[in-house]
């Protein structure tokens, strides 16, 4: 058998537009030893071409110009089996140089299905892997080989030189074993005659007298009990008999608003996902494994080169469980509901929720309730994010970064899977998500 038949090379599939970004695609492929079997346009590629060309991946070169393209593939697009990677079309045709060279790297380590991103030279010694069981047993010495030893110990003790200042009194004797010693501390018990007495029973208590039953709307006539006095006398009030029970007014009863009565901070939780480089991948396989239903909003933020949050929207509205929308300022989030945030997109907590605004900076993590929302790192995560999610953690919220094959800039998800928090591919994260916020059939919390 030969190396290729261990390891196959990838069948892959170039989809793009004729231009920059087709070229530059063209090239990481061909430096990452994979076989492309079909490199076309999507507005001209038929369904039934890219079928029979049986990939085992695409490359798909986004941009506004074929989201029409992308549905009308959608069928060959979702044949099992297939290994979508997308990248934005604009930024691929100015990647150049070390950025290059590095996107080849993750994307190799993508189509291969291992973690090597590192350029040559530059690999990771192995770290010590501690391993279960017991320590081997060291070699017993060989008797052969001390006996010589033992001879001349022998030989040289009587030549010893005793300390003669000291000299044991003659009461003591050689030290005895452990066991002898302790049967000599234990005391001897007496030994009790057969003929003894047997143990007379306790006289059983005379009964008690029945209390008379006593009625309990007159609490004014209510005393202690003098335990100490031998018959206590049973106190019986009488009911009145003029007046009436108070009737119980059902007339003005009303349902309460449990929205309305839930605590603030429950209804400013929420599920934020974090992404960048390599996020509309895992980002789509998290909205994927995701229930039909979820007890809190899902926010979406990956920074996204032109800013096309709209093309977002719809490339996850395909795959999401979950209603997909672009957030816009001062509009509440709802529950169950996807939120795609633009840059200048934040939130704001509020009695009645989270409400989008205008603000500068994005969204800040600290404007999160700790202790009913969560928080998901995926590939391309921001640095600067990290530390705020730990301290979201601290406080009580739910933190989890992405690991696995498909994670091409893990750094901020590793740092906070460093610091402790869940770590998992994004189908696992889904399901953990499902399990703490999903709603059942009626509509009520797992």
């Amino acid at each position: 058998m030969s190396v290729s038949d261990l390891d196959p090379v990838p069948a892959v599939a170039l989809l793009a537009r004729p231009g920059a970004a087709r070229e530059r695609l063209r090239e990481a492929l061909a430096h990452a030893d994979v076989q492309i079997v079909l490199e076309d346009d999507p507005m001209t590629l038929e369904p039934q071409a890219l079928h029979d060309a049986r990939p085992q991946f695409v490359v798909i070169a986004l941009e506004a110009a074929i989201e029409d393209a992308l549905e009308r593939l959608e069928p060959a697009l979702s044949a099992p089996g297939l290994t979508l990677v997308f990248d934005e079309a604009e930024l691929a045709a100015r990647r150049d140089g070390w950025e290059a060279q590095r996107w080849g790297r993750h994307l190799a380590a993508k189509l291969h299905g291992h973690q090597q991103v590192l350029p040559p030279g530059a690999e990771d010694e192995p770290a010590l892997q501690l391993e279960p069981g017991l320590p081997s047993t060291p070699p017993v010495p060989k008797e052969t080989a001390l006996q010589p030893h033992l001879e001349q110990a022998r030989s040289w003790a009587d030549d010893v030189p005793a300390d003669g200042l000291y000299s044991p009194p003659a009461h003591l004797h050689e030290p005895i074993a452990l066991e002898q010693a302790l049967a000599a501390l234990q005391p001897v018990l007496p030994v009790l005659p057969e003929t003894a007495a047997p143990v007379q029973a306790a006289p059983e208590p005379p009964p008690v007298p029945a209390a008379a039953p006593s009625v309990f709307t007159d609490h004014t006539a209510w005393s202690l009990v003098d335990e100490a006095s031998d018959a206590p006398a049973v106190a019986s009030a009488a009911t009145p008999t003029g007046s009436a029970e108070p009737a119980f007014d059902t007339g003005h009863l009303s349902l309460v608003d449990l929205d309305a009565a839930a605590p603030a901070g429950s209804r400013s939780g929420a599920l934020l996902v974090l992404a960048g480089i390599g996020g509309p991948d895992a980002l789509r396989r998290l909205l994927a494994a995701l229930p039909s239903g979820l007890a809190v909003p899902v926010l979406v933020h990956m920074r996204l080169d032109g800013g096309r949050y709209g093309n977002l929207v719809k490339q996850m509205a395909r795959v999401s469980p979950l209603p997909v929308q672009l957030a816009e300022a001062g509009q509440r989030a709802t529950a169950g509901e996807v939120h795609v945030l633009a840059d200048d997109i934040g939130v704001h907590a509020a009695a009645d929720g989270l409400y989008f605004q205008s603000e500068a900076q994005g969204i800040s993590i600290a404007a999160l309730s700790a202790e009913h929302s969560a928080l998901v790192l995926l590939s391309g995560a921001d640095l600067a994010h990290v530390g705020p999610a730990l301290d979201l953690a601290a406080a009580g919220a739910w933190v989890a970064g992405q690991v696995g094959e498909g994670c091409y800039d893990p750094a901020a998800a590793t740092a906070v899977v460093a610091a402790g928090m869940v770590a998992g591919e994004p189908q696992e994260l889904a399901q953990v998500i499902a399990a703490r916020w999903g709603l059942d059939d009626d509509g009520d919390a797992a």
